[in-house]
């Protein structure tokens, strides 16, 4: 009978151990891509290039972030555009422009304006909302992506999310959760860009893209490329970092 007893719990055992890991859900499959892309206290420093037909133009920034709830943007370049700052604070959005010494609150009716010139919006800039908790997500299917194994995830907004795309399909690496690809719709259903993820090395500790390419869709030969030139996810910052007040001094 202890031989027997024995023999049962070890097979039990050697079941558990060798039984495949539970299936991961769409929203922990996002949570982990926007974990992975958020520090609770980071500064990076980007160049920004905006390209079009028959010109572009290069902007460089810092960027202090604390969590969801708080951003801070600086343009460092070019000399015409050096000093303006953008101030995500919980759910005000500000601008500070040195031309006119003055600070404005963006209402949301703004949100969906190019930022600086570029492809980019202002929700992109500060992305007002988020991914875990203002989508509701679906597991499509499985793809492969400049080489890499990738889930591919849709995201639907949720009713009353101040969310400014109708339909968010996002394609995410299956091993270190980087998003390799996104495309964004209108509420219409219509793709509006679609942005990829590349040249990912190390940047503060964690493997990240240090190129993002925003490619509008019907607009051809114009994009927007971000580099992150440098990324620290272990600076000290506070709440009170992030003020209004704060946004004429940055540098």
């Amino acid at each position: 009978m202890k031989d027997f007893i024995f023999f049962i719990t070890t097979f039990s055992i050697m079941l558990l151990a060798s039984a495949p890991a539970p299936a991961q859900t769409a929203s922990e499959i996002i949570k982990k891509a926007e974990d992975k892309m958020r520090g609770d206290h980071a500064y990076g420093e980007m160049k920004m290039t905006i390209v079009r037909p028959t010109w572009q133009r290069e902007v460089t920034m810092k960027s202090w972030t604390m969590g969801d709830d708080y951003s801070l943007v600086v343009i460092t370049a070019p000399a015409r555009d050096k000093g303006a700052a953008f101030l995500k604070r919980k759910k005000e959005i500000w601008n500070w422009q040195p031309s006119i010494d003055r600070s404005i609150k963006l209402p949301p009716s703004m949100m969906m304006q190019s930022w600086m010139g570029s492809d980019f919006t202002n929700d992109d800039l500060v992305r007002q909302s988020s991914l875990t908790t203002d989508f509701t997500h679906k597991l499509l299917s499985e793809a492969v992506v400049d080489k890499r194994n990738c889930y591919k995830v849709e995201l639907i907004p949720k009713p009353g999310a101040a969310v400014v795309w109708g339909k968010v399909i996002m394609w995410i690496d299956k091993k270190e959760y980087i998003e390799m690809k996104v495309e964004f719709y209108d509420e219409d259903g219509y793709l509006v860009n679609t942005m990829y993820g590349k040249n990912i090395r190390l940047l503060g500790g964690r493997n990240l893209p240090a190129t993002l390419e925003l490619i509008p869709a019907d607009k051809p030969g114009q994009k927007t490329v971000i580099e992150q030139l440098s990324l620290d996810f272990n600076a000290k910052l506070s709440e009170s970092y992030f003020s209004v007040q704060n946004l004429k001094r940055i540098k």
